[in-house]
Protein backbone atom coordinates (compact mmCIF):
# COMPACT_ATOMS: atom_id res chain seq x y z
CA UNK A 1 0.00 0.00 0.00
CA UNK A 2 1.23 3.67 -0.64
CA UNK A 3 -0.14 5.91 1.72
CA UNK A 4 0.14 9.31 3.05
CA UNK A 5 0.01 10.16 6.96
CA UNK A 6 -1.51 13.71 8.22
CA UNK A 7 -2.46 15.44 11.17
CA UNK A 8 -1.69 18.13 13.31
CA UNK A 9 1.02 18.23 15.79
CA UNK A 10 1.04 16.39 18.14
CA UNK A 11 -1.27 13.89 17.01
CA UNK A 12 1.09 11.31 17.14
CA UNK A 13 2.55 10.85 13.71
CA UNK A 14 5.57 9.46 14.06
CA UNK A 15 4.14 6.90 17.12
CA UNK A 16 1.57 5.90 14.62
CA UNK A 17 3.82 5.53 11.58
CA UNK A 18 6.17 3.38 12.96
CA UNK A 19 3.39 0.80 14.13
CA UNK A 20 1.81 1.04 10.68
CA UNK A 21 4.27 0.33 8.75
CA UNK A 22 5.46 -2.40 10.59
CA UNK A 23 2.01 -4.04 10.30
CA UNK A 24 1.74 -3.77 6.65
CA UNK A 25 5.49 -4.28 6.10
CA UNK A 26 6.31 -1.26 4.03
CA UNK A 27 9.21 1.74 4.65
CA UNK A 28 8.22 4.26 6.76
CA UNK A 29 9.05 7.63 5.03
CA UNK A 30 9.84 10.66 7.27
CA UNK A 31 10.43 14.02 6.50
CA UNK A 32 12.71 14.65 9.32
CA UNK A 33 14.84 11.35 8.65
CA UNK A 34 15.21 11.89 5.25
CA UNK A 35 16.98 15.35 5.92
CA UNK A 36 18.69 14.36 8.76
CA UNK A 37 20.57 10.89 6.27
CA UNK A 38 20.92 13.21 3.50
CA UNK A 39 23.11 15.92 5.92
CA UNK A 40 24.98 13.40 7.41
CA UNK A 41 25.71 11.38 4.06
CA UNK A 42 26.54 14.83 2.63
CA UNK A 43 24.81 14.02 -0.02
CA UNK A 44 24.32 16.84 -2.93
CA UNK A 45 20.54 17.00 -1.81
CA UNK A 46 22.13 17.57 1.19
CA UNK A 47 24.61 20.31 1.16
CA UNK A 48 22.12 21.73 -0.34
CA UNK A 49 18.95 21.70 1.79
CA UNK A 50 21.85 22.45 4.30
CA UNK A 51 22.93 25.68 2.97
CA UNK A 52 19.68 27.01 3.39
CA UNK A 53 19.09 25.82 7.06
CA UNK A 54 22.14 26.96 8.09
CA UNK A 55 20.81 30.39 7.21
CA UNK A 56 17.74 30.11 8.72
CA UNK A 57 15.80 29.73 5.38
CA UNK A 58 12.93 27.47 4.59
CA UNK A 59 14.38 24.59 2.05
CA UNK A 60 12.90 25.20 -1.02
CA UNK A 61 10.13 21.99 -1.70
CA UNK A 62 11.44 20.87 -4.80
CA UNK A 63 14.71 20.03 -2.88
CA UNK A 64 12.44 18.68 -0.24
CA UNK A 65 10.50 16.54 -3.56
CA UNK A 66 13.54 15.39 -4.79
CA UNK A 67 15.08 13.84 -1.27
CA UNK A 68 11.19 12.13 -1.57
CA UNK A 69 11.28 10.41 -4.89
CA UNK A 70 15.08 9.46 -4.32
CA UNK A 71 13.69 7.38 -1.29
CA UNK A 72 10.70 6.07 -2.86
CA UNK A 73 12.76 4.64 -5.65
CA UNK A 74 14.93 2.66 -3.33
CA UNK A 75 13.89 -1.33 -3.41
CA UNK A 76 12.27 -2.05 -0.41
CA UNK A 77 9.47 0.70 -1.04
CA UNK A 78 8.83 -1.06 -4.95
CA UNK A 79 6.12 -2.93 -2.81
CA UNK A 80 4.91 0.75 -1.00
CA UNK A 81 5.30 3.42 1.42
CA UNK A 82 4.14 5.33 4.45
CA UNK A 83 4.82 9.02 3.90
CA UNK A 84 5.17 10.88 7.29
CA UNK A 85 5.68 14.68 7.00
CA UNK A 86 5.30 15.06 3.28
CA UNK A 87 3.14 16.19 1.43
CA UNK A 88 3.59 19.28 3.38
CA UNK A 89 1.64 21.28 1.45
CA UNK A 90 -0.56 21.21 -2.09
CA UNK A 91 2.08 21.90 -4.06
CA UNK A 92 3.77 18.63 -2.94
CA UNK A 93 1.38 16.54 -3.28
CA UNK A 94 0.69 17.58 -6.60
CA UNK A 95 4.62 16.89 -7.16
CA UNK A 96 3.89 13.74 -5.58
CA UNK A 97 0.89 12.54 -7.70
CA UNK A 98 3.25 13.54 -11.11
CA UNK A 99 5.75 11.51 -9.82
CA UNK A 100 3.39 8.33 -8.86
CA UNK A 101 1.77 8.96 -12.42
CA UNK A 102 5.01 8.89 -13.87
CA UNK A 103 5.26 5.01 -12.85
CA UNK A 104 2.24 3.89 -13.75
CA UNK A 105 1.43 4.01 -9.67
CA UNK A 106 -1.21 5.96 -7.74
CA UNK A 107 -1.74 6.48 -3.53
CA UNK A 108 -4.38 4.05 -1.68
CA UNK A 109 -4.89 6.71 0.98
CA UNK A 110 -4.67 9.77 3.23
CA UNK A 111 -5.34 8.76 6.80
CA UNK A 112 -5.99 12.09 8.75
CA UNK A 113 -5.56 11.65 11.88
CA UNK A 114 -8.33 13.92 13.95
CA UNK A 115 -7.20 15.05 17.49
CA UNK A 116 -8.89 18.17 19.35
CA UNK A 117 -6.83 21.41 19.04
CA UNK A 118 -6.72 21.38 22.92
CA UNK A 119 -5.82 18.35 23.04
CA UNK A 120 -3.01 18.70 21.11
CA UNK A 121 -2.02 21.79 22.95
CA UNK A 122 -2.36 19.66 26.09
CA UNK A 123 -0.69 16.88 25.00
CA UNK A 124 2.58 19.31 23.73
CA UNK A 125 2.40 22.02 26.40
CA UNK A 126 2.17 19.20 28.97
CA UNK A 127 5.62 17.64 28.22
CA UNK A 128 8.65 17.96 30.67
CA UNK A 129 11.78 17.11 29.12
CA UNK A 130 15.33 15.63 31.46
CA UNK A 131 18.54 17.61 30.81
CA UNK A 132 20.71 14.74 31.55
CA UNK A 133 19.19 12.61 28.91
CA UNK A 134 16.50 13.65 26.01
CA UNK A 135 15.05 10.40 25.80
CA UNK A 136 13.55 10.32 29.33
CA UNK A 137 10.21 12.17 28.48
CA UNK A 138 7.73 12.79 31.17
CA UNK A 139 3.80 15.03 30.57
CA UNK A 140 2.51 16.86 33.78
CA UNK A 141 -1.44 14.87 33.08
CA UNK A 142 -0.24 11.76 31.56
CA UNK A 143 2.84 10.35 32.63
CA UNK A 144 3.77 12.33 35.95
CA UNK A 145 7.41 11.91 37.49
CA UNK A 146 7.30 10.73 41.22
CA UNK A 147 8.67 14.08 42.09
CA UNK A 148 8.04 17.49 40.48
CA UNK A 149 10.42 18.47 37.77
CA UNK A 150 13.07 15.57 38.68
CA UNK A 151 13.43 12.95 36.28
CA UNK A 152 11.98 9.11 37.90
CA UNK A 153 15.46 7.58 35.94
CA UNK A 154 18.48 9.88 36.44
CA UNK A 155 17.03 12.19 39.25
CA UNK A 156 18.28 15.22 36.35
CA UNK A 157 16.02 18.30 36.12
CA UNK A 158 12.57 18.55 34.36
CA UNK A 159 12.53 21.38 31.59
CA UNK A 160 9.83 22.34 29.01
CA UNK A 161 11.61 23.53 25.68
CA UNK A 162 10.42 26.24 24.45
CA UNK A 163 8.51 25.05 21.42
CA UNK A 164 6.37 23.08 23.92
CA UNK A 165 5.05 26.45 25.09
CA UNK A 166 1.26 26.75 24.85
CA UNK A 167 2.23 29.84 22.55
CA UNK A 168 4.42 28.02 19.84
CA UNK A 169 2.45 24.99 20.15
CA UNK A 170 -0.70 27.54 18.84
CA UNK A 171 1.20 28.74 16.56
CA UNK A 172 2.45 25.53 15.16
CA UNK A 173 -1.34 24.87 14.97
CA UNK A 174 -1.89 28.05 12.39
CA UNK A 175 0.68 26.76 10.46
CA UNK A 176 -0.02 23.77 10.08
CA UNK A 177 -4.08 24.93 9.19
CA UNK A 178 -2.76 27.03 6.45
CA UNK A 179 -0.14 25.01 4.72
CA UNK A 180 -0.82 21.56 5.07
CA UNK A 181 -4.52 20.80 6.21
CA UNK A 182 -5.54 22.37 2.56
CA UNK A 183 -4.09 18.74 1.50
CA UNK A 184 -6.63 17.07 2.97
CA UNK A 185 -9.50 18.78 1.02
CA UNK A 186 -7.46 18.01 -2.29
CA UNK A 187 -7.19 14.58 -1.79
CA UNK A 188 -10.90 14.07 -0.66
CA UNK A 189 -11.61 15.20 -4.07
CA UNK A 190 -9.70 12.02 -5.17
CA UNK A 191 -11.86 10.23 -2.48
CA UNK A 192 -8.27 9.05 -0.81
CA UNK A 193 -8.76 10.36 2.99
CA UNK A 194 -9.89 8.57 5.76
CA UNK A 195 -10.38 10.12 8.88
CA UNK A 196 -9.15 8.15 12.07
CA UNK A 197 -10.20 9.86 15.29
CA UNK A 198 -6.75 9.59 17.56
CA UNK A 199 -7.68 10.16 21.03
CA UNK A 200 -7.05 6.73 23.12
CA UNK A 201 -4.47 4.56 23.44
CA UNK A 202 -1.59 4.41 20.96
CA UNK A 203 -2.80 0.23 19.91
CA UNK A 204 -6.40 1.48 20.03
CA UNK A 205 -5.88 3.85 17.65
CA UNK A 206 -3.70 1.79 15.43
CA UNK A 207 -6.29 -0.67 14.92
CA UNK A 208 -8.77 1.75 14.49
CA UNK A 209 -6.28 2.96 11.30
CA UNK A 210 -5.71 -0.74 10.04
CA UNK A 211 -9.33 -1.52 9.96
CA UNK A 212 -9.84 1.55 8.03
CA UNK A 213 -7.48 0.91 5.34
CA UNK A 214 -8.42 -3.04 5.47
CA UNK A 215 -12.06 -1.49 4.35
CA UNK A 216 -10.34 0.64 1.66
CA UNK A 217 -8.69 -2.12 0.45
CA UNK A 218 -11.58 -4.62 0.43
Amino acid sequence: MRIVLVGPPGAGKGTQAAFLAKNLAIPHISTGDLFRANISQQTELGKLAKSYMDKGELVPDEVTIAMAKDRMEQPDAEGGFLLDGFPRNVSQAEALDEMLNDEGMKLDAVLDLEVPEDEVVRRIAGRRICRNDSAHVFHVSYKAPKQEGVCDVCGGELYQRDDDSEETVRTRLEVYHTQTEPIIDYYRSQSLVVTIPALGKVEEVTARAMGALAREDA
